[in-house]
């Protein structure tokens, strides 16, 4: 194994066209109300979800999105604010933990019953409405867990357009209403559940006790189209052609006569904001790439010859593996490698920045994933996960304003917008790759001689997951690179070498994933050639767990 290179620069080998670096901005955190990127004044119709903590509140929005139609999750002390924002069409309250008649239970705002748009309630949201409005909501004995079958009260509604008198749904409650709020009736009806579905007498306030956003509900995607079209009068027209011309517009109000500076990863994000932000501004944007030691092999050649040379972009190469891994020197804590990584880069871009001048704007690839798990809604039951690269605010000594024009679209949407923008599907279809880079996939300290480990191990598994054709089927790919030792037999000799893990998962957008059954012939020729190839690696193990529990990365 080499040791580190002493003259500042770092060695690389040619790479394949379609592995994936990261973005690494790791910056703190803000929500959307800071005013540090304030929303233009191009309004989207759209579907407001209310979040009570539930789990699934996320699939929701999926489905939702999945009807081409814009929709945002907000918390459910959230103000009016998104009425002026958006051309609100509807709102959905989600599930959550609670029992509605609880002191502390947590309350749907006013406003959303002031609004004048259609409201449909999910289970508890379903049970808010009803507590709110004037009925009675009561705990039972005889909960209803799992499948069930609904039936149809005989009369027709826009929410059951085409369905069948009976559907199968799944639930999940121990709460469930007893008397109906005034002007409401009841549309359907459970073994457990008398009131299994309730509407008003106008057609606009819906509450349906099951969940329609999960698979277990094979009619689910109906329901909920039948929701956003049926009562809401959407127009399905959230497509990645309009999605480009609006961000296009949107760019051009926001940054005016500006210039930008784009953190560049060559990832799918920071190339799509990359040529999103080119086609509205040519050249007064600059694209920054910051190669910090942490990526895969030959990653900076790469990225430096797609954007300069093939998309034709501005371009600003920085050498900063020296400093990134002093920074990082004796670092174990994943959350603080994190950070590390990301005030690091605060210190090159601030740098950068003044080199180049008079710089208005930063622009990042922050996704709405990232947006939902690093900021965590104080009032609801959600948490933080991890601290996400791009995520909130800038320190105010750097001046710049956030342009963010994929903050709140899911991975495949802007793998669509990609596509409309005219990249090549080497470029949409790369795997995610975290924005610290290798750090956090290796465990304990980070240093020279185990990246150099883990790239090797890397380059193995993504050269093996192409050849068997499986990496665009997978949403993830990669090694880790384990604190643990064992005891191994190599040409009749002992060691004491490094333990991998292999990583596989498949998702649609990262919210959820599970583990992906990998043929155990491409399994084997993993392992085969890892432990062949690579000396300081005796042993591999493959990681069988789903998101949730486990997340996608081990750190």
């Amino acid at each position: 194994m080499t040791g580190q290179p002493t003259d500042g620069t770092s060695r690389r080998v040619s790479t394949s066209d379609d592995i994936e670096v990261g973005t690494y901005l790791e910056i703190a955190q803000a929500d959307r109300t800071t005013g540090v990127n304030p929303p233009v004044d191009i309004k989207t119709k759209a579907i407001i979800i209310i979040d009570f903590g539930a789990q699934y509140s996320r699939l929701i929005a999926r489905r939702v999105r999945e009807s081409n139609t814009y929709c945002e999750i907000i918390p459910y002390d959230a103000g009016s604010e998104i009425l002026n924002e958006q051309d609100v069409i509807g709102v959905i309250l989600s599930g959550g933990p609670n029992s509605v008649y609880e002191d502390d239970a947590p309350m749907a705002p006013a406003w959303v019953f002031d609004a004048g748009v259609p409201i449909l309630g999910i289970c508890y949201g379903m049970q808010l409405i009803a507590h709110q409005l004037g009925g009675k909501v009561e705990s039972v004995t005889q909960r209803e867990y799992g499948h069930t079958v609904i039936h149809k009260d005989g009369q027709d509604n826009v929410l059951f357009e085409g369905l069948d008198s009976e559907i199968p749904v799944w639930m999940s409650h121990g709460d469930r209403i007893e008397e109906l709020p005034p002007g409401f009736r009841s549309l359907a009806y459970s073994e457990n559940s008398p009131i299994a579905v309730m509407g008003n007498e106008e057609g606009t306030y819906f509450g349906i006790q099951f969940h329609p956003e999960v698979v277990h509900t094979p009619q689910g995607s109906e329901i909920l189209r039948n929701f956003v079209f049926g009562v809401c009068h959407g127009a399905g027209d959230w497509t990645p052609v309009n999605f480009v011309s609006d961000a296009v517009d949107q760019i051009r109000e926001q940054v005016g006569d500006g210039k930008v500076i784009c953190a560049l990863s060559g990832g799918v994000d920071s190339t799509v904001v990359a040529a999103l932000i080119q086609r509205a501004i040519g050249d007064r944007l600059t694209c920054i790439f910051v190669d910090n030691g942490l990526m895969r092999r030959g990653e900076a050649d790469r990225v430096q010859n797609v954007f300069a040379s093939q998309l034709g972009v501005n371009l600003i190469f920085v050498d900063g593996t020296e400093r990134f891994l002093a920074a990082l020197k004796g670092v174990t804590d994943p959350e603080v490698k994190r950070k590390a990584i990301g005030e690091e880069f605060i210190k090159v871009f601030e740098e950068v920045a003044n080199d180049i001048g008079e710089v208005d704007y930063l622009a990042q690839g922050t996704l709405y994933p990232d947006v939902i798990e690093s900021i965590s809604a104080d009032s609801s039951a959600s948490h933080t996960i991890k601290t996400h690269h791009n995520v909130g605010g800038l320190p105010e000594r750097m001046n710049l304003k956030l342009v963010e024009p994929l903050r709140y679209m899911f991975k495949d949407e802007v793998r669509k917008a990609g596509i409309e923008l005219g990249l090549t599907s080497q470029s949409v279809n790369r795997q995610p790759f975290p924005g610290p880079g290798l750090a956090i996939r290796i465990m304990g300290e980070v240093t020279y001689e185990k990246l150099e480990i883990l790239r090797a191990v890397d380059w193995i598994v993504i050269d093996e997951v192409k050849a068997d054709g499986l990496y665009e089927r997978l949403w993830q790919s990669f090694a880790v690179l384990t604190n643990t030792r064992t005891v191994g037999v190599m040409g009749d000799q002992r060691t004491y070498q490094y333990v991998v893990a292999i990583r596989a998962v498949t998702s649609d957008d990262a919210m959820t994933a599970d583990w992906a059954r990998l043929p155990y012939d491409t399994l084997a020729r993993i392992s085969n050639r890892i432990v062949n190839e690579v000396p300081e690696v005796n042993r591999v193990v493959l990681d069988i767990t789903s998101k949730p529990p486990g997340t996608i990365e081990w750190e």
